[in-house]
């Protein structure tokens, strides 16, 4: 702050008497100005004498020093100095190592988060909700997953079948332990990236094919690790769980055309592959094969159905709204249904408004008419749709006739979605409120509640404030051998922290919400940005009052199940 104060000054009076200025600059003279900490202090002692108001006085120094030759070499001056601080941050680093041998109890007693907990963006009082809506695929419904395998399969084949890829592409074996959600494509350079809440590329989370980029070849491909506005653009973003197979059968293929030495364009690869897994929706594909052998593929959940019924006895209005077809919905259902003892067909009671085939996202844009469905003859009818029947289907639609024929205005309707664009952002643009399904959420706060995770963040934490202390307190002039020595072991004892707690998680990509240093994705940023609240299953609500006031915690970072770990704690007990 002295520093600045002083080479930022531009105008006073005071140094009109040169000798003053002489006399200050020759105190300062054993601490060179580019000696930070030490010449900071000196500063701060004098800048009342110099009344924070000077013209030219950062010019002043720099001919001083010149005057003085202090662009020569000051070894002899500067070596007490600087030993001085090197040897405070080695004593510093070494107290912390031998924290590091035994878990503090501190860290034992520090709170757990609940990974069925629901965590808020912002305030949500449930007892001004009076409708709520949800999607069907990985929020009512929650898949196995063997599902993930099925459409990976049933893309590839698609590809060499019809697109004419080499049949050695059915040797493909999806990879479950590879992909994670919030991953994004680069259609130009053909790069799987997970970016950091400020859009820049992890270090460790770029690949080309199946091949991690080191952080030189990030460098040379995108010149910096941050994504700028242009770069954006070729990008596209895999935020929901069907998009695993996707990223998995991507980056398998531009592997194989790597290996075996074949040109391809990165775009047709990602456009290929994303047509595939759209046909394998839209052709009903894997909603047959999963209706084939539910067992395999749907996890049964009564609570769900406890949810839904605990709703209709609080006279809350329901509605349905995927893009999945009724036949699919009715039997998967039906099929959860089972284990509650609750006749098949009972589960369309539930709803006030089902909605199928409804082209998320373009429902909310455009202005395509309901159909309702016969589910006796599967075709829909010709009459125009102007009201809503519990006791009838309804296809297609859009989110403005839906408002004039419901009279369900914004904040009193909340939407249960997972996927970031289709259920989180266009509805909160609307005006409701969202509920993101994360399924993968409890998974990941089970691990950050692990004392050997908030260990390694804690070790993280304590050598980045080393790093810190050793960046600004010894400048680029007066480094040494002892200087280089302690950068590289504080360097090293970080990558070893980062690599352990990204392995905790996922060997590649590491968390969904963290990046491999505990900041906060791009996934986290988007979840922040588009979901009010988010919890990893709907039914989770059953573990608050239907009245509650849900609100946002006082301490918060950026996302609120995330607990950071002091590096106080092993100070304590030094």
């Amino acid at each position: 702050m002295a520093r600045r104060k002083l080479l930022a000054c531009s105008s006073s009076s005071v140094f009109t008497n040169g000798l003053k200025l002489e006399g200050i600059l020759n105190e300062l003279a054993p601490f060179s100005y580019r000696s930070s900490q030490v010449w900071a202090r000196k500063v701060e002692k004098l800048w009342p004498e110099i009344g924070g108001n000077c013209r030219r006085f950062n010019s002043q120094v720099l001919l001083h020093e010149k005057a003085l030759n202090y662009n020569e070499p000051e070894t002899d001056l500067y070596a007490p100095v600087l030993k001085d601080e090197i040897a405070k941050l080695r004593m510093e680093f070494e107290a912390a190592k031998r924290s590091f041998l035994n878990i503090p109890e501190a860290l034992k007693s520090m709170p757990k988060m609940n990974p069925k907990g629901i965590y808020v963006n912002k305030n949500l009082r449930l007892d001004n909700i009076q409708v709520y809506g949800f999607d069907y695929d990985y929020t009512l419904a929650h898949y196995s997953d063997n599902l993930q395998s099925l459409i990976y399969d049933l893309a590839k084949e698609h590809m060499v079948n019809e697109f004419k890829y080499p049949e050695s592409c059915l040797q493909f074996k999806y990879d479950p332990t590879f992909p994670i959600r919030g991953l994004y494509y680069d259609r130009i350079k053909g790069c799987l990236l997970k970016m950091d809440f400020f859009q820049s590329i992890e270090p460790d989370g770029c690949f080309y094919g199946r091949r991690q980029l080191s952080r030189e070849e990030i460098k040379e491909m995108y010149g910096t690790r941050h994504i700028g506005r242009d770069q954006a653009r070729g990008l596209v973003g895999l935020m929901d769980l069907f998009c695993f197979s996707e990223a998995c059968l991507i980056a398998t293929i531009v592997q194989h055309f790597v290996d075996a030495k074949l040109d391809f364009d990165a775009s047709y690869i990602y456009n290929d592959v994303n047509r595939a897994i759209q046909h394998v929706h839209q052709s009903g594909l894997v909603h047959k094969r999963i209706l084939s052998n539910p067992h395999r593929y749907l996890m049964k959940n009564g609570q769900i159905f406890r949810f839904l019924k605990m709703l209709k006895e609080k006279e809350k209005k329901l509605f349905l709204l995927t893009n999945s077809p009724y036949y699919f919905v009715d039997g998967g259902m039906q099929f959860m249904l089972q284990e509650f003892g609750e006749n098949g067909d009972s589960w369309r009671e539930l709803f006030d408004v089902v909605i199928v085939q409804a082209n998320k996202p373009n429902f909310y844009t455009s202005e395509h008419p309901f159909r309702c469905y016969d589910v006796e003859k599967d075709k829909l009818a010709f009459s125009k749709v102007d009201s809503f029947h519990p006791d009838q289907i309804y296809y297609h639609g859009c989110l403005k006739y839906f408002l004039q024929i419901t009279k369900w205005n914004g904040p009193e309707v909340i939407y249960f979605g997972d996927h970031l664009f289709s259920d989180l952002r266009w509805p909160s643009k609307a005006g409701w409120r969202t509920a993101a399904i994360i399924h993968e959420l409890e998974n990941e706060i089970q691990i950050q509640n692990e004392d050997s995770y908030r260990f390694q963040q804690a070790k993280f934490h304590i050598i980045q404030e080393l790093l810190g202390k050793l960046h600004s307190s010894l400048a680029n002039d007066a480094k040494c051998e002892a200087y280089d020595t302690l950068l590289d072991e504080l360097n090293e004892e970080r990558r070893k922290a980062r690599y352990a707690m990204k392995a905790m998680f996922n060997p590649f990509f590491g968390a969904t919400f963290l990046t491999d240093t505990g900041q906060e994705s791009a996934f986290a940023y988007n979840i922040h940005q588009y979901a009010d609240v988010y919890t990893s299953k709907p039914d989770n609500f059953l573990l608050y009052p239907p009245e509650a006031w849900l609100h946002t915690p006082f301490d918060i970072k950026i996302m609120p199940h995330h607990v950071k770990v002091p590096s106080s704690l092993f100070k304590a007990g030094q």
